[in-house]
């Protein structure tokens, strides 16, 4: 199954959350898409609100459903909470963390920064999305393409940077400090209900 490159709003307003994080998406039509949209009363069974926070995540990070499964199971072996693990390894991508450190305005954005070999980690060029960040590595923007527009604007948009990131605005340039915490990662998530979707 391929990754889902459709329209974003669509699927934001079928799983109420906003993929943007702009939350323009929910604002004029806060209900489904399509002709039966706003009269929508149906109540979900236990395995339908399972399938819609899986889906709510992997559709937030951008992931096709075969990369999504095999980040689940990595996350069952190592130690500590199973979801809570799943998530770290998710916000831990490299695609994630461009657009947590304020150089791409969407994930979307982000992830093509880091496929056109705009990115850098420790000084090398990495082109991999799904690379996974290690606490310490740093991430910058190559010297040739420092003066993308679309990095500039990123930039001038952007006023948080989570507390698990330092950034340094005229270098380009940013460090994994550590781990997030629970607290610091999406609260309109419940992970417990991906867990039970793929312990069925």
């Amino acid at each position: 199954m391929a990754r889902y490159t459709g329209p974003s709003w669509k699927i934001s307003r079928r799983l109420g959350i906003s993929l943007s994080g702009t939350g323009k998406e929910l604002e004029k039509r806060p209900y489904a898409p399509g002709q039966h949209g706003p009269n929508q009363r149906k109540k979900l069974t236990e395995y339908g609100l399972q399938l819609q926070e899986k889906q709510k995540l992997r559709f937030m990070y951008g992931l096709n459903e075969r990369q999504f499964h095999n980040t689940f199971i990595k996350a069952g072996k190592m130690k500590g909470v199973h979801g809570e693990n799943f998530m770290i390894l998710l916000e831990s991508r490299l695609d994630n963390l461009v657009y947590r450190l304020g150089l791409a305005r969407t994930r979307r954005q982000a992830r093509q920064l880091v496929n056109h070999g705009h990115i850098l980690v420790d000084g090398r060029r990495v082109d991999i999305p799904s690379y996974i960040v290690k606490p310490g590595q740093t991430i910058g923007v190559r010297e040739k393409s420092r003066n993308l527009q679309i990095i500039k604007e990123a930039i001038d948009v952007n006023n948080f940077v989570p507390d698990f990131l330092t950034f340094d605005a005229d270098k380009l340039e940013g460090t994994y400090s550590r781990l997030p915490e629970r607290s610091e990662l999406p609260a309109e998530i419940n992970e417990s209900f991906i867990v039970e979707f793929y312990s069925r």
